[in-house]
C-alpha cells in the first residue's frame, strides 16, 4: 500500500474599507491564545 501525505495551507485575509479597530486591548491577547489553540 502507498502512503499518502496531504497538507493544507489557509491564508485568510479580511479587509473592510473604512475599517475600525473593534477588538478591546482587553481581551486581545485572549482572543489570539484561543485561535492559535484552534488552528494548531
Amino acid at each position: 500500500m502507498a502512503n499518502t501525505y496531504t497538507q493544507i495551507y489557509f491564508h485568510i485575509v479580511l479587509f473592510v474599507k473604512g475599517r475600525a479597530n473593534v477588538i478591546s486591548e482587553v481581551w486581545k491577547a485572549e482572543l489570539y491564545q484561543y485561535i492559535t489553540g484552534i488552528a494548531f
